[in-house]
């Protein structure tokens, strides 16, 4: 059988190394040896000696995600062999996270990660519920993380001298060791005459980076999810 489908780029190549590696945009292969964890339902195809369990989060998690809505739906993966993962077509992105670093990121951008990664559902400081309550998983310890999101992020540095300002339904996360606060770029005026549709933002200062999405999340989007 002849076609363009089975060109190099298409296909699944044997494992030469444990852990995760882009498949292609939209998907990531992770060679498991042991344990590993992932978003419920986000398995597209595996093979291999492999058992895919719902991860509990125990009592503290589960009323953590009730109060916040944030939080992860995770199975573990364990056993010997190659899982392959993807959610709706979205682009994949691999973070590798060292020792003593931290990464907060939206648990909706979440796809994939190494069991060596702990990950906790925390307010963003500074923003409380007067920002109608903003919650994210921060990960720490080491490994790699996959990140999924709707087109092409863009990765914006944040210094000292250059604050950046990101809209709440567009970011996807940031470096932990930024201060986070509420911004009000509306006057008053203008929210008495309709509003502009860009009240608030979350304000990141420090040095690191942000990682926004090219689009919003609208309510339509979240109420299908």
């Amino acid at each position: 059988m002849k076609s363009d489908l089975f060109a190099g780029e298409h296909l699944a190549e044997a494992a030469t190394f444990p852990g995760m590696t882009l498949q292609n945009a939209k998907s990531v292969k992770y060679t498991v040896n042991g344990e590993m964890h992932a978003r419920q339902g986000s398995m597209i195809a595996f093979r291999g000696d492999l058992q895919f369990e719902r991860k509990g989060q125990g009592i503290g998690g589960m009323l953590k995600r009730a109060v916040t809505g944030e939080g992860l739906a995770l199975m573990a993966v364990r056993g010997q062999g190659e899982a392959w993962f993807a959610h709706e077509a979205q682009n994949c992105f691999i973070v590798e996270i060292e020792q003593g670093e931290a990464f907060t990121v939206n648990g909706r951008n979440v796809l994939c990660f190494d069991s060596t990664l702990h990950y906790d559902i925390r307010t963003v400081k500074g923003a409380g519920m007067t920002g109608g309550g903003l919650f994210n998983s921060v990960f720490s310890g080491y490994g790699k993380i996959a990140l999924m999101c709707e087109g092409n992020p863009i990765v914006i540095p944040v210094t000292p001298q250059a604050p950046v300002y990101v809209d709440t339904d567009a970011v996807v996360g940031w470096s932990e060791q930024l201060h986070t606060s509420l911004h009000r770029s509306q006057s008053l005026g203008s929210m008495i005459r309709g509003g502009s549709g860009e009240a608030v933002q979350l304000k990141l200062e420090g040095q690191g980076f942000v990682v926004v999405r090219p689009s919003e999340l609208t309510p339509q989007k979240n109420a299908a999810h």
